[in-house]
């Protein structure tokens, strides 16, 4: 069993969880349910990264604004247009999935910026994508 830290609310890119090994996704999940947080992870699989956001973890007085959620969806939907990630990639009502991202510098740029708008900070977010703010 794999021992996760708590994550800082919002988590900087650095320290953002990578559970590419066996294990580590179930135990940063549990972790950001202990700690009432919005799940956020990083995924290595063939060379590709993958940022994954949960926010059930955070529990059910946790919501994020529509107008937030507007703003997540407008830039998948263009780091799709721009064949950055790949186009199954997805934002729901409480989970988000970015998918075939070829850097880790760059996976955990919008890892970090996907979760503080979850946390309603678009800062990081306009920073990674400023073509749709």
């Amino acid at each position: 069993m794999y021992a996760m830290q708590p994550v800082p609310t919002p988590c900087p890119p650095d320290l953002v969880p990578d559970v590419s090994e066996e294990g580590t996704y179930y135990a940063a999940y549990r972790q950001a349910k202990r700690q009432r947080a919005v799940f956020i992870a990083i995924e290595c699989q063939a060379q590709l990264w993958t940022v994954k956001a949960d926010t059930l973890t955070a529990g059910p007085d946790h919501t994020v604004d529509d107008r937030v959620t507007e703003k997540i969806r407008a830039a998948v939907a263009h780091l799709v247009q721009e064949r950055e990630i790949r186009p199954n990639s997805h934002v729901s009502p409480g989970y988000c999935a970015l998918f075939d991202i070829h850097t880790e510098p760059r996976v955990r740029e919008l890892a970090a910026a996907l979760h503080a708008a979850l946390y309603e900070d678009l800062v990081p977010l306009s920073r990674a994508v400023p073509a749709v703010f």
